[in-house]
């Protein structure tokens, strides 16, 4: 046995302000370890109980309530590296997330630097029309097309694809990052984007945006890692003791 303190249900719904049918809830769920039992049928938790609530909190604020639960079931069922490797994961995403978004940044401000030249004709050109106005060869414009960058409409009757003025403008902008090197992957967030925004400075906005959310995100991550690292330590101590006692 060991000597840590005994804590009711209550006494965890303070520290985390939360209702006590909620610590029930994180028990049932894995979040906290199991509890002892009084022959009464009461859960009698401890200070490990405690420290693995304040833990999951901490998690669930960077990483989300799904992915803080998958580790702290990990790190209850005797996996911390499977519950370390969550962890990993989880930074892993954001980085690449976050890399994503500095490519769309970068991207349209390539755009930016080079202003659209004007078209030939109003209304819809044809792959040949659009080829010349950007000078490319048309097999380019088709393997475009087939990576789902670019979706002409095409012409009722005869098939012959018709590219809008918003078709011209995606077929332009995947023609300057292209030619700065970007992957077909780093290109269609930056068009999804566009298409979803409306406009370049609408997406410019939303950029910034995210961007403060990601830095926000990785603040909590930083944040439930240190907590992590306290219960971690907190269930070596208890193992230690446990064994020492055996």
């Amino acid at each position: 046995m060991t000597n840590e303190r005994r804590l009711r249900p209550v006494d965890l719904a303070r520290v985390a302000g939360v209702s006590t049918q909620q610590i029930r809830n994180y028990e049932d769920a894995g979040v906290l370890p199991p509890a002892a039992r009084t022959e009464s049928g009461y859960r009698v938790f401890t200070d490990i109980h405690r420290s693995a609530l304040l833990a999951y909190r901490a998690l669930m604020r960077g990483y989300g309530p799904l992915t803080a639960t998958r580790i702290m079931r990990a790190l209850h069922d005797g996996d911390v590296p499977g519950a370390l490797a969550l962890v990993d994961a989880a930074h892993a995403a954001l980085h690449e997330e976050r890399v994503s978004l500095r490519a769309a940044s970068e991207a349209l401000e390539l755009l930016a630097a080079e202003p659209p030249a004007p078209l030939p004709r109003s209304g819809g050109l044809r792959i040949g029309e659009v080829a010349a106005l950007l000078g490319v060869r048309t097999s380019a414009l088709r393997v475009w097309e087939g990576a789902g960058l670019l979706t002409p409409g095409r012409e009722r009757g005869t098939g012959y694809r018709v590219y809008e003025p918003a078709d011209v403008r995606d077929a332009r902008l995947v023609h300057t990052l292209r030619r700065s090197h970007y992957l077909f992957d780093q290109i269609r967030p930056v068009l999804q984007g566009l298409r979803r925004e409306g406009s370049s400075d609408a997406l410019r906005a939303a950029i910034a945006a995210r961007a403060e959310a990601l830095t926000a995100r990785t603040r909590g991550m930083v944040e439930g890692a240190g907590a992590l690292h306290a219960h971690l330590e907190w269930v070596t101590a208890s193992t230690e003791r446990t064994g020492q006692g055996s």
